[in-house]
């Protein structure tokens, strides 16, 4: 059987299934940066212990990536349905009281991704405007708020296909 044109590694056609699979690599380059991360650290460690000297910035840029990494697999936990649940409360429960509560997650993951985009596009503007900079290397730490709103529109888009997934649940619970 042939695939159709719009199909994507997770089987879904649509728009639906090229976001999953954006999403998908997004997290995966968080997972990259969290690997160069240690990879820096460990390099920093052993200059230490050899040398005497370590990596400069390096506890500056390990600070900035992994708050940069943990943004890039926010969109993921949503997608995936991986954030924190409360199954004590919907273990025993029918399928419509879990579609309510799958749905009422999904919209306050929505209204959070779209006050998280605003105020941090906010903080990113003051930032540079003030052109903060870290310490040591002078980084500019407004350039890492890039990336983290990347994540939360990607969040947004990712609370948006969860929110219709779960409205469509709500409405055939019905039946």
């Amino acid at each position: 059987m042939e695939k159709p044109s719009n199909f994507t590694d997770d089987g879904r056609t649509g728009p639906e299934g090229p976001v999953r699979t954006l999403i998908r690599w997004w997290a995966l380059g968080g997972g990259f940066v969290l690997c160069a991360l240690a990879i820096m650290t460990v390099i920093s460690v052993t200059l230490t212990a050899t040398v005497g000297t370590q990596v400069p910035g390096d506890f500056e840029m390990t600070e900035i990536g992994v708050a940069v990494a943990v943004f890039m697999f926010l969109p993921y936990t949503q997608l995936t349905g991986a954030n924190v649940t409360v199954d004590i409360f919907t273990a025993r429960a029918g399928r419509r009281f879990s579609a309510i509560m799958v749905l009422a997650s999904s919209a306050i993951a929505l209204l959070f991704s779209i006050l998280l985009i605003w105020r941090m596009s906010e903080g990113m503007l003051d930032l540079r405007s003030y052109n903060e900079v870290t310490g040591i290397i002078g980084f500019p730490i407004w350039t890492a708020f890039i990336p983290m709103l990347m994540s939360l529109v990607l969040l947004l888009v990712a609370s948006l296909v969860t929110t219709g997934e779960a409205w469509h649940e709500f409405r055939e619970s019905r039946t």
